[in-house]
């Protein structure tokens, strides 16, 4: 398990917001579990606008600019809204385990929505990109 379930859920949402959250408990799980977390709690519209807003934050006050990509954010939160909506799980702990591709093979499932690379795309880390493949739904 990893070490961000040290944290509750609104520990962890209040630390990311407030870009406290040490660096190395933010790994590529930990950012599926804050956009669980911010669906469940506010829905997919606001989920997008709190993340998008307080990630951008985050990496500013790390001073790694350059890490944030805004497609892959927002697809991101689509795709965990997507699992979420095939069965309603009480816990991002539950969640993650039944979906274990969205940790384990994640570049695969937003690879079957882009035809472009959104991973190294300059356009897509600067803004949402539309899907070009398979609509997210």
């Amino acid at each position: 398990m990893e070490h961000h379930f040290l944290l509750t859920d609104q520990e962890f949402e209040e630390q990311f917001a407030n870009a406290l959250v040490d660096p190395t408990l933010f790994t590529h799980e930990a950012h599926l579990r804050l956009a669980w977390i911010h669906i469940m709690k506010y829905g997919e519209p606001i989920a997008i606008q709190n993340i998008t807003t307080q990630l951008q934050n985050y990496v500013r006050h790390l001073g790694a600019t350059g890490k944030y990509n805004d497609t892959l954010t927002v697809a991101a939160i689509k795709v965990v809204k997507h699992f979420m909506q095939k069965q309603k799980l009480a816990t991002f702990h539950e969640f993650i385990t039944s979906y274990p591709q969205l940790k384990q093979n994640f570049k695969n499932c937003i690879d079957q929505h882009y035809s472009t690379d959104i991973f190294k795309c300059e356009k897509a880390k600067e803004k949402y990109l539309e899907p070009d493949l398979l609509a997210f739904t």
